[in-house]
C-alpha cells in the first residue's frame, strides 16, 4: 500500500488561488516562451466584472466556482533515518474558483483626430 502525506503550510488556513481560463493562445513575441513574464493587467470593476487587458485589448470575463475544488501541492523530499527517501506534499493554496475570459478581445482605441 502507498501512503501519501499531505500536510498544511503555516498554522492557518491555505491560501485561495483563482483559475483563469482563456479562449485562444497567448504567444510571446519571441520565441522565449511565457514563463515568468508579465502577461497583462487583470483588474475589477465597481460591479465586481473581471477585466483583463494585455497589450491594446481589452477581455471582459466572469467569476464562476468550480464544481471540485483542486488543490495545489508542493512535493517535498527527505531521507529517514535508515536512509530511505520519503516523499511528502505540502498544501500550499485552494483553488475553488475560476475566471472565464469567453469573447473575443477588443481592440483599446483611444481619441483619434478626424483630420490627419
Amino acid at each position: 500500500m502507498v501512503q501519501i502525506v499531505i500536510s498544511s503550510v503555516g498554522q492557518g488556513t491555505p491560501g485561495e488561488w483563482l483559475l483563469m481560463e482563456l479562449q485562444g493562445q497567448i504567444e510571446a513575441r519571441h520565441d522565449v516562451g511565457l514563463a515568468g513574464s508579465l502577461i497583462g493587467d487583470l483588474l475589477y470593476t465597481k460591479e465586481g466584472v473581471p477585466v483583463l487587458i494585455i497589450g491594446h485589448h481589452i477581455l471582459y470575463g466572469k467569476i464562476v466556482r468550480l464544481e471540485k475544488p483542486f488543490a495545489v501541492l508542493t512535493k517535498s523530499s527527505m531521507e529517514t533515518g535508515e536512509g530511505n527517501p520519503s516523499t511528502h506534499y505540502l498544501l500550499t493554496a485552494l483553488i475553488k474558483k475560476k475566471i472565464i475570459f469567453k469573447t473575443r478581445p477588443k481592440p483599446i482605441i483611444t481619441n483619434v483626430p478626424k483630420k490627419v
